[in-house]
């Protein structure tokens, strides 16, 4: 075959590639017509390579995505990107070789280009740290996308990392801290964001660069918060149930998708990115350049507040017609909100309150359900059960009356609890009467209970 590695399920592949190679080696020296022959085995090859490609398992994706002759951030870069300059730096600490940022035209769009740099060869690897970033990586890119906010250029991230180093040294210098912020400013960056992951997305890693308004996956890539060996190794006590552990992940694209975590996923050529790199370049490149066509057109304020929609949309589960009214819901109150910021903006006539509630006044309730859809809490029964019984809607509870401390009664006169209505004048209160006449009345809960 073409490439020196092979998995062990791309064994028969290159069997037949290499009879095809042989066959094709025969009929340069033999006067005899093979092409019918050799046409026969490359189709035979291509049905085979699509059956195995297609059934693969989690863990065989894994492998696939660790492929060492998959194309890199690197490749992309040097095919997709014209006139790339890039930018270096924190500010603070230095400059994070795992993690490589800068200006570049992508087609005719300008944009800021963000990726996990792993290196080809050893030498390049230790000097990348093997793709693991420090914490002045993860603010290096944080910087240039906040620059590109002001410029009102698109970012653009490849994400392919095992995940951020965790040494003493990166922990010394705030890794959480910076992945943290990370997260925190991405979600609220005023330019269009697209993440695509190329190959391994790990942990917070992958998510230091990884929060947009798109989030693609290629197809034999994963995204996950823990390798399948730290899995293994943490539930089982052995590395070696790493494929089980792929299994149980849900870290394949196909059900990353279906969780509602990416968008999309971006095809590969027939057997994978690392058999057909240039064709796997240009697919990327027309999957980047159509989100960011569908993206460049939305007005800022809607977009932030899609962009926050879809994340608080992770985690909740819904199925059938429930799930297309929360989300058609969600979409249609982050629209209303955006725009009556715009309107407010301009100065002119600002939309009804309910509308104009700003991002960091949203509660679970305003980004939830339209009425009457179910409520979304992760791991409720599926949507036939949670349909089936109306959502509890508890009244305000007015605050109960608290008896002051002793302290704080005044010495003269003593108070004294009212007798009973039923009680005749003058008569002296029973003993319950008295034990009971600084407790709080059990009214209002009583009514709350009746509610629900």
């Amino acid at each position: 075959m073409a490439v020196a590695y092979l998995h062990d399920f791309e064994k028969p592949i290159a069997e037949l590639e290499d009879e095809i190679a042989n066959l094709e080696k025969l009929a340069s020296r033999s006067p005899a017509d093979l092409s019918a022959n050799i046409q026969s085995l490359r189709e035979r090859s291509l049905a085979l390579k699509r059956e195995i490609y297609a059934k693969l398992t989690p863990w065989q994706r894994v492998q696939v995505a660790r492929d060492p002759n998959r194309p890199l951030f690197t490749d992309y870069l040097n095919a997709l990107v014209e006139d790339f300059v890039e930018l270096h730096g924190d500010r603070a600490y230095g400059d994070d070789k795992a993690i490589v940022t800068g200006f570049g035209r992508i087609g005719q769009q300008k944009v800021m280009i963000v990726g996990h740099k792993r290196g080809k060869t050893t030498a390049e690897r230790v000097q990348c740290n093997f793709g693991s970033p420090h914490p002045e990586g993860y603010r290096k890119a944080l910087l240039k996308m906040q620059l590109a906010e002001k410029c009102h250029v698109p970012v653009v991230c490849f994400i392919n990392t095992a995940g951020a180093y965790p040494g003493i040294g990166a922990e010394e210098r705030g890794q959480a801290q910076a992945i943290a912020r990370n997260l925190f400013e991405m979600s609220r960056l005023r330019t269009p964001i697209v993440c695509l992951v190329i190959g391994e997305g790990g942990s917070g890693g992958a998510l230091g660069i990884g929060v947009g308004d798109r989030l693609a996956i290629l197809e034999n890539a994963y995204f996950s918060v823990i390798s399948p060996e730290g899995c293994a190794a943490i539930l089982w006590k052995d590395g070696g149930k790493a494929p089980q552990a792929a299994q149980v992940l849900k870290l394949a694209p196909k059900d990353l998708l279906a969780l509602g975590i990416v968008d999309e996923i971006v095809p590969e050529p027939v057997g994978g990115a690392h058999h057909a790199p240039e064709a796997a370049t240009q697919l990327v490149k027309a999957a980047i350049l159509r989100m960011l066509e569908e993206l460049v057109t939305v007005p800022i304020p809607e977009l932030v507040e899609r962009r926050y929609a879809r994340h608080r949309r992770i985690g909740r589960f819904l199925e059938g017609e429930a799930a297309k009214v929360y989300f058609e819901s969600t979409i249609a109150q982050a629209s209303a909100r955006a725009q009556a910021k715009a309107v407010k903006e301009a100065g002119k006539e600002p939309a009804a309150a309910a509308t104009n509630a700003p991002r960091e006044a949203i509660t679970p309730a305003s980004a939830g359900p339209a009425a009457g859809a179910p409520p979304l809490v992760a791991g409720s029964p599926p949507a036939t059960a949670v349909t089936s019984a109306p959502a509890v809607h508890a009244a305000p509870v007015p605050a109960a009356p608290v008896a002051p401390a002793a302290s704080a009664l005044p010495p003269n006169p003593p108070t004294t609890p009212n007798p009973p209505a039923s009680a005749p004048a003058g008569a002296e209160p029973s003993t319950a009467t008295k034990e009971n006449a600084g407790a709080v009345s059990p009214g209002p809960v009583q009514s709350v209970q009746r509610h629900a």
